[in-house]
């Protein structure tokens, strides 16, 4: 059975909202972790059930319980949070694929280079409060001019996960 959304105007709820990412490190042998603090963004449903909006991350807010490490992270070396202070996901459209698959399409905007992104999130719940969607997809760090990498230590795509918490606007 496939639950319709209400069309018209949804908000992020950043209080319900997460998105982190895990990235290996060490030559494979670690895993860092880390979660995006400060989110916001929205979107608008339309009649035929097609979706846009932006979400946007605040890239000082990301937090890897490592003061030294994040403070590395928003270095020119990694993010160069003082040039791009923001990560940008652009939904150009977002279609339902069955009961709680949806097809996003968009562009991923990190350090200030766009990228065609495509995903597939799962429509966790939809309920009278709003909807939420979770999703995991992996980016290429390298693609995004993110290529430090002393001494070999970083392999591999960092994979990034989110689970977005949408209520009516107004609501």
């Amino acid at each position: 059975m496939t639950v319709a959304v209400e069309t018209g105007t949804w908000q992020l709820d950043p209080s319900a909202s997460t998105v982190a990412l895990r990235h290996k490190t060490m030559w494979g042998l670690v895993t860092v972790k880390g979660a995006f603090t400060a989110i916001s963004g929205g979107g608008e449903v339309s009649p035929d059930g097609s979706a846009t909006g932006t979400v946007t991350l605040d890239v000082a807010s990301l937090d890897t319980n490592h003061a030294k490490r994040d403070k590395h992270l928003r270095s020119a070396d990694f993010f160069d949070t003082d040039q791009h202070p923001e990560i940008t996901f652009a939904v150009r459209g977002a279609d339902r694929l069955d009961a709680d698959g949806v097809r996003v399409t968009g562009q991923l905007t990190v350090r200030g280079i766009s990228r065609p992104q495509e995903l597939t999130a799962r429509l966790a719940s939809v309920d009278a409060g709003g909807l939420t969607l979770e999703t995991e997809f992996t980016v290429d760090r390298a693609q995004f001019g993110i290529g430090w990498n002393q001494m070999g230590m970083m392999r591999g795509l960092t994979t990034v996960t989110a689970a977005l918490r949408f209520t009516r606007a107004g609501s």
